[in-house]
């Protein structure tokens, strides 16, 4: 769970759109309509794929200078930034049960406080993680 950073090869395509890999990742690849339609589609598959690789505990390549690259003619690089983190949060929020054991004191305690125990759980793991 972390900040990427890759480069992207842009292909112009004769509609005006753009096809991008990521030649550091496997099946790493989309397209967009524009220039911004393709920085967005390069962000969002960049991180899913990224996620994916952290998810299975596969090895993350480091990326590649641009100077490395081999283009073709018409061909350009990016550096596409993306943050697993953050797409974990927008696309696996899926709430999870879990059952835990406190004190009865202490959930005596929170219960006379009217304390959601879900809520105090989620804002006391995020500041243990440093999210």
């Amino acid at each position: 769970m972390a900040k990427y950073a890759y480069p992207a090869v842009f292909t112009p395509e004769d509609d005006g759109g753009f096809s991008i890999r990521f030649p550091d990742l496997e099946s790493c690849y989309t397209c967009g309509d524009d220039m911004v339609d393709a920085l967005t589609m390069a962000e969002d598959v960049l991180a899913l794929v990224l996620y994916g690789y952290e998810k299975d505990g596969r090895e993350i390549p480091l990326p590649s200078s641009e100077s490395s690259l081999s283009l073709s003619e018409g061909e350009f690089v990016n550096f596409i930034a993306c943050d697993t983190m953050e797409y974990r949060k927008m696309y696996n929020s899926k709430a999870v049960k879990k059952t835990l054991t406190i004190p009865e004191w202490l959930n005596e305690a929170a219960v006379a406080m009217d304390l959601n125990f879900s809520q105090v759980l989620q804002e006391a793991l995020i500041s243990k993680i440093h999210i």
